[in-house]
């Protein structure tokens, strides 16, 4: 697979998981680096689904199929470990020790490997070996509970902050930076990386607030968080709705004056007694126009507000076809590379395999006979007819997709 970008020449191996582990190897493999994913053997019922189903998230990588509880199948692991840089494991504690594959068993066949765990609660503490989802850590962490209108109940923003702001990107940058320190003391190391410390990180700027008691524990009470006429979203006429974000002055006096708003009725928009009036103000003006007439208005200048476009106008909206921020591959559309690198960028290089395409391929380049590779490969496919894996979000949401109809 021909590769390109600043992380090219790396070898990362990427256990397959769910959450933020496919991610992080998607961001990883785009930048470059040769990503090896080693798919558990499942059924084809399994795979039919994840080729249904959020499978963009696995482009430009190869992938091997293994049962690693046989013997052979370890020890192409370990040879494949001999050879790479990193390796991401996203499965509960404990689980890549069972098979002989934790991080003192990688380590003593590479030393200069970096270790990559990510897990929602973290290798230790109380709660390490219990289930979670994004939205658990969310509310351990202060983070859901600040999310949502003042007067109803936390809303879920996704799972884009845990699993994935939290989760594949703190787990990216802890393996960037331990490649760094790998290369200049020839030693590697483990990475833990926890949902609940990584979303607890991000919220550090709000804390700082809350500290400094400018920020209320009470969410829709706050600047940043819809307690503001000026930083929210607002219903227009049709149903739809504007994001709004005029904080500084100058950008406030445009808003207001696009709005068609005296500015006289905002003349201490800072204090949070008069947001209730404020936003009632602001709300009955928005209603008065729909929204593509709203993006009229609001086309030109630096009133801060711009439309809330749906997953399928997104990609058709004139800024980002001109910056080329969603793209395709082979037909399928799907967000481009990020971020741009002037000199060495990224690329899509290449579709989701389907798991377990590149096994002879792979085994093939790391010394393994065709004997060996057949007793591997039938191995892993005898024992996918068999094995019970947890429910796949993708067939979760087939199942619900089919319900609803």
């Amino acid at each position: 697979m021909n590769s390109s970008g600043p992380l090219q020449g790396y070898r990362i191996i990427e256990m397959a998981s769910k959450g933020p582990g496919p991610l992080c190897g998607m961001l990883l493999a785009d930048m470059g680096a040769e990503v090896i994913r080693v798919e558990r053997p499942g059924t084809q019922a399994d795979v039919k689904a994840s080729r249904e189903a959020s499978s963009v998230i696995n482009r430009n990588r190869r992938s091997v199929t293994l049962d690693l509880k046989q013997p052979l199948a370890r020890s192409a692991m370990l040879r494949m470990v001999a050879t790479s840089d990193a390796l991401i494991e996203g499965f509960r504690p404990g689980v890549m020790e069972r098979l002989a594959l934790g991080p003192a068993d990688c380590l003593r066949a590479n030393r200069r490997l970096v270790y990559g765990r990510v897990t929602g609660w973290g290798q230790t503490g109380p709660l390490a070996l219990r289930a979670g989802h994004d939205i658990n850590f969310l509310g351990l962490t202060g983070a859901l509970h600040a999310i949502g209108p003042r007067d109803g109940a936390p809303v879920p923003p996704l799972n884009l902050v845990a699993d994935y702001g939290g989760g594949a990107m703190f787990l990216a940058y802890g393996l960037v930076c331990g490649l760094l320190e790998a290369k200049a003391s020839g030693q590697g190391q483990v990475i833990d990386v926890a949902m609940t410390d990584a979303v607890a990180s991000l919220m550090t700027a709000i804390h700082g607030l809350h500290n400094a008691q400018l920020w209320e524990d009470q969410r829709g009470s706050n600047l940043l968080d819809g307690g503001a006429s000026f930083y929210g979203v607002h219903e227009t006429r049709d149903g739809k709705f504007m994001a709004v974000g005029p904080i500084e002055p100058a950008f406030f006096a445009e808003f207001l004056r696009r709005l068609d708003l005296p500015a006289s009725e905002f003349a201490d928009r800072m204090n949070r007694v008069n947001w209730a009036k404020q936003g009632h103000l602001v709300r009955v003006a928005f209603r008065q126009k729909t929204r593509a007439e709203w993006e009229l208005v609001f086309s030109e200048g630096d009133a801060c507000v711009t439309p809330v476009l749906s997953l399928s106008e997104a990609p058709q909206h004139p800024h980002n076809v001109a910056r080329g921020t969603f793209t395709q591959l082979d037909g399928v559309a799907q967000p481009a590379v990020a971020p741009r690198f002037s000199r060495t960028p990224g690329r899509l290089r290449s579709t989701p395999p389907k798991p377990g395409a590149d096994g002879r391929e792979v085994l093939q380049s790391l010394g393994f006979t065709a004997s060996e590779i057949e007793q591997m490969l039938a191995g892993a496919q005898a024992r996918g007819r068999n094995v019970d894996h947890e429910i796949a979000l993708p067939e979760i949401m087939k199942e619900i997709a089919a319900r609803s109809q």
